[in-house]
């Protein structure tokens, strides 16, 4: 595809910024709708009269609907935005930026969408819509998928849409709760999953961190254990990637393990664990669930994370690959790769 856009770059640079516009302001409403023409001007960095002309060729070609509350997409709009995405994202330099982020963090493949989750949370729906579309892709008749609780799952899960094998497809929490906004626990997560792509889920009551007494009592558990071995058999594992101190104070944690943490300079965590930015353990939370050996079992391992301020997180994690496929956004792409 390269050589074509070169190739056009050269004989129709003109077209190829129009389709940068229409397709800009085209994902611009996709995020805020509705939306008016001064706000979508604003947001897409675009003059009032430029929009307006755009407007109308979109309105024409049944793109999108305006009325009086704003501009919404329309099904017919969504699908060009989703043809174009990969264009765009060639002649951007998008692919680019994954290809380095492939070399620099040694996975397979990475997948960046375009802004900074820090600053705009509807980043984080269209790093859910990304991970929601490699789901779609990957779908398999009797499917495992497990995930981890977080806002970025929670993102995930809000824009999933039904899949065609999805009644043999099973979701399951990856490990127990951590005591956050009922929103954010990986339960309801995949009970918005099932729901939303017509698939089952199962359930695992149990919290995050327990004592050495409540750990040993509840791995007995048959109902914990049926669910523990749905975890370790999965196909796919969908995780974030947390900052340290921040889970470690989410988990309220003692002043003695904060300060420990720190001490081990402590960069991330995910499942449980805490890394240095070698990717070494510097610390272990007592949690039923999928634990980091079970990793290497699993066919795919997706780490979903974004925001500049992920960024030495996520190169901490994956320092001693432990998963294949990173979806993130551009702010945290471009802070890893210059890091």
């Amino acid at each position: 595809m390269q050589s074509l856009v070169d190739l056009q770059k050269k004989i129709f640079p003109d077209l190829l910024e129009i389709m940068k516009q229409r397709y800009t302001i085209l994902h611009t409403i996709n995020l805020y709708q509705p939306i008016g023409r001064r706000s979508l001007s604003d947001r897409a960095k675009l003059t009032e009269r430029t929009v307006r002309g755009e407007v109308e060729f979109l309105q024409k070609h049944q793109m999108i609907d305006v009325s009086g509350k704003g501009m919404l997409i329309t099904q017919e709009g969504k699908g060009i935005l989703s043809q174009l995405a990969v264009f765009i994202s060639e002649i951007s330099g998008f692919r680019v930026l994954e290809t380095q982020l492939q070399e620099k963090l040694n996975i397979e493949q990475a997948i960046v969408v375009r802004g900074n989750s820090d600053n705009l949370d509807l980043v984080k729906q269209e790093i859910g819509k990304a991970a929601a579309a490699y789901l779609r892709s990957r779908q398999a008749n009797g499917q495992t998928i497990a995930v981890t609780g977080g806002t970025t799952m929670a993102a995930v899960a809000s824009v999933m849409t039904p899949f065609e094998n999805a009644g043999s497809c099973l979701f399951v929490p990856a490990r127990g709760g951590i005591g956050e906004k009922v929103e954010s626990q990986a339960n309801t997560i995949v009970a918005e999953m099932a729901k939303r792509t017509n698939g089952d889920y199962r359930m695992l009551y149990v919290p995050d961190p327990l004592s050495e007494q409540s750990y040993q009592t509840m791995l007995k558990e048959p109902s914990i254990q049926e669910v523990t071995e749905l975890i370790r058999s999965a196909d796919i594992i969908l995780h974030g990637i947390g900052d340290a101190l921040t889970m470690a104070n989410r988990r309220k944690s003692s002043e003695k393990l904060i300060d420990h943490l720190k001490e081990q300079h402590a960069v991330s965590e995910a499942f449980g664990y805490y890394f240095n930015s070698k990717g070494d353990v510097v610390h272990k939370v007592r949690t039923i669930g999928i634990q980091l050996e079970d990793l290497k079992s699993v066919n795919k391992v997706v780490a979903i994370a974004g925001g500049k301020s992920k960024a030495q997180a996520i190169t901490s994690y994956f320092n001693q690959g432990k998963a294949d496929l990173l979806i993130t956004d551009e702010a945290a792409a471009k802070a890893i790769i210059h890091e």
